[in-house]
């Protein structure tokens, strides 16, 4: 099974950040210009949180929240769950359900390398799957 570095490989491992206190607004126009469903929160250069579009939905939005007034920090989730790079796809995959989260930063003794999506790991094994299948298809007609 492929490991996570791997996936970073081809998916590439920037990612957006943004300060714990910086506007909502903001880190959303980030996630909006960026097309991603998600940042992470930086403070001091540490990783403290991340914040999804599900947290802006139900901390900011449906309470009536000025998000150009709440920052970052109040309505970001902080408990990050992280995997190391040499994690299989796999196991990344059922972290993600174990822990309901959607996204994953990859750490490295540390050091912050990339941020994989649950729709990352879904087409690394598609497309895993197809080059089974164009394997086998390939094999069954030589």
């Amino acid at each position: 099974m492929e490991r996570i570095e791997h996936v970073l490989g081809i998916k590439g491992s920037d990612v957006v950040t943004v300060r714990s206190t910086s506007a909502v607004l903001a880190a959303v126009r980030q996630m909006h210009g960026h097309h991603v469903g998600s940042v992470l929160v930086e403070e001091a250069g540490a990783l403290v949180g991340i914040l999804t579009e599900r947290d802006v939905v139900s901390r900011v939005v449906v309470p009536d929240r000025d998000a150009a007034l709440t920052v970052v920090r109040d309505v970001m989730t902080p408990d990050l769950v992280v995997i190391d790079p040499q994690v299989t796809v796999a196991d990344a995959m059922v972290m993600m359900t174990a822990s309901r989260c959607r996204h994953l930063p990859v750490v490295d003794h540390g050091r912050l390398c990339g941020l994989v999506s649950v729709g990352d790991l879904t087409a690394w094994l598609v497309r895993e799957q197809q080059l089974v299948i164009d394997h086998l298809h390939d094999y069954i007609i030589h």
